[in-house]
């Protein structure tokens, strides 16, 4: 009887709180957001508006077709969301934290959505920012940050990925104040709608890697697009082919040298992706429970039943748990710490978590979860491009586990 008494007593509390009394209704309940600045949390919020507003009702459409909401690109530009005045007058750059919740509310979205301005604000603008000489930063970065200089980040090749370090083939040539580049890119996001695209290629007299801004409609330059993904569908990724194609050295970014400078790249490059698997994960979560509370099954809200409780519960504390991570990374970024081993974990861990998350979510809507009608099967499938993307987790797993034992796996 009293433990009957008892179980009444907690159902009762339960029942007797109001909607916006369940922080665990959200996909904050620890309140991580708190840690931000009220500049801060007003950017997000207008970041927020425009998602729910321009976004959210038109992303599946553009999925299932397959094609970029080109028209969304100067409206993105008008947010302002790279270096707000707000945040940034006094000089500094806005804080990773902030930069870490603006790529979790895109990817809290959309996944392609976030993909296309992390290729502007983290990818482009990082390979400047870091790889540029100061007199290119100063004149660059502010056309980055308004989107008047648009850029996508061209690494990988069709034949090398993971091992990209030392087997990049696409060479460059000097050829007095001009460099000759041949090769081919490929997997290179957002590139058709780019001004330049960030090159990286092989020296051919010292062997070393050096980075290149080309502009995309270079004689010699060629790009086509990628068909037939099942996964970030809106992402326009392209082949690109450069044959002969001239650069001069002004465009050559003067601080990468070697690939320990494109790694450099890489280190801040993963905490973003982290932050998008987080988002990711969140918009699963959050499409899984709106569709439970309001399906019903047997009389009653399938989300009343043991097991789908069981595995939102999953899906939330996978949320939490990476949130927390992702969180820590920043705030030692902003503290200046900057460690592969860190973002590796971070990237590898939380793209873990979100596959499982996805699946939770696919799972607890039934048949319906493979229709784009409840975002959760577009959730599913673009979870899939974040895992491997910036590392696939066998090679983050290597670059932790060195840290850990002080002893090399990768084979050469």
């Amino acid at each position: 009887m009293r433990k009957e008494k008892e179980m009444n007593t907690i159902e009762t509390e339960t029942t007797a709180q109001t909607v916006d009394e369940r922080l665990y209704g959200t996909s904050d309940p620890f309140g991580y957001e708190k840690l931000l600045t009220p500049e801060e949390k007003t950017q997000l919020s207008k970041l927020r508006a425009f998602l729910e507003e321009h976004v959210k009702p038109i992303v599946n459409d553009y999925w299932d077709r397959g094609e970029f909401p080109a028209h969304l690109i100067k409206q993105m530009a008008a947010l302002d969301l790279i270096s707000p005045p707000e945040l940034t007058a006094n000089g500094t750059r806005p804080r990773s934290l902030y930069e870490g919740f603006r790529n979790f509310e895109l990817a809290r979205a959309d996944a392609s959505i976030a993909t296309y301005f992390n290729g502007q604000s983290g990818l482009f603008r990082t390979t400047i920012l870091r790889g540029g000489s100061p007199e290119q930063v100063a004149k660059w970065l502010p056309l980055v940050d308004s989107f008047e200089m648009t850029g996508a980040f061209a690494l990988t090749e069709a034949n090398h990925g993971s091992d990209i370090a030392g087997g990049l083939k696409t060479s460059a040539r000097r050829d007095g104040d001009r460099w000759i580049l041949n090769g081919e890119k490929r997997w290179i996001g957002s590139s058709k709608f780019a001004d330049y695209q960030a090159v990286l290629a092989r020296d051919t007299e010292d062997g070393q890697i050096k980075a290149f801004l080309v502009k995309t409609d270079a004689p010699g330059m060629k790009l086509e697009t990628i068909r037939g993904k099942i996964s970030m569908r809106m992402v326009q990724n392209s082949d690109i082919y450069l044959d002969n194609v001239e650069v001069s050295e002004e465009f050559r970014l003067q601080r990468i040298n070697s690939f320990a400078d494109v790694a450099e790249l890489l280190r801040s490059m993963r905490s973003g992706v982290a932050w998008f698997a987080v988002g990711v994960q969140a918009g699963a979560y959050e499409a899984a429970l709106k569709y439970t509370t309001g399906r019903e099954q047997f009389g009653r809200p399938i989300a009343g039943f043991q097991m789908i409780q069981d595995k939102l519960v999953g899906m939330l504390g996978n949320v939490i748990a990476s949130m927390g991570m992702v969180v820590q990374l920043s705030q030692q970024q902003d503290a200046g710490i900057y460690r592969d081993q860190d973002s590796a974990m971070a990237k590898a861990w939380t793209c873990s978590r979100m596959r499982e998350t996805v699946a939770f979510a696919r799972e607890v809507v039934g048949g319906n979860g493979v229709l784009l009608d409840t975002d959760v099967a577009r959730f599913f499938a673009d979870a899939e491009s974040i895992y491997t993307y910036e590392g696939t987790r066998e090679i983050n797993t290597l670059i932790v586990g060195r840290a850990i034992t002080g002893l090399s796996a990768f084979t050469r």
